[in-house]
């Protein structure tokens, strides 16, 4: 059996050494604690935002077979000053006509077994995985605007009806 050259040997270990680096410093992609890889957030059950100190969370439709689509969502006012929701709106749609206070001990509940609160989109006509533009207004607080995913009335959602 030949017998390997030993100036050969220390350039692939160079070379492995080499390529191990370059492997790790091109797959890095910006590590740290606020790398944007790890700022993604992907949210299957709702979408929310926050306008001053009025938050919306868990935002998302459930389209019905007649072509409307039923909001669930959960609206709180974590000031100390009572404000009101004026008007939501889906894809241009009023789906709410009356205002909604919103004090800091009482949060708007749309849907769902606790619920105090019930709009309902006439004439949507989304499919589920589509999305939709929800708009919350306020007394005082600015607009409230949201990209939220229709779901279809199963599973979870199957008791979801208007």
């Amino acid at each position: 059996m030949p017998r390997q050259n030993s100036k050969s040997q220390p350039k692939s270990i160079a070379s492995a050494l080499l390529a191990g680096a370059l492997i790790i410093t091109l797959t890095g992609c910006a590590n740290g604690d606020d790398a944007p890889t790890r700022m993604i957030k992907q949210v299957t059950d709702g979408v929310e935002a926050v306008s001053g100190e009025v938050k919306a969370t868990n935002v998302l439709l459930v389209a019905q077979a007649d072509g409307s689509a039923v909001l669930i969502a959960t609206v709180v006012n974590n000031g100390s000053a009572t404000d009101s929701i004026q008007s939501i709106t889906a894809n241009g749609i009023q789906g709410i006509k009356a205002p909604v206070d919103l004090t800091t001990a009482a949060p708007a509940i749309f849907s769902g077994p606790s619920a105090n609160q019930s709009v309902v989109f006439p004439g949507l006509n989304l499919k589920a995985s589509q999305h939709a533009t929800i708009e919350f207004t306020f007394a005082t607080a600015a607009p409230i605007k949201l990209n939220a995913l229709v779901r279809e009335q199963s599973g979870i959602y199957a008791n979801t009806t208007k």
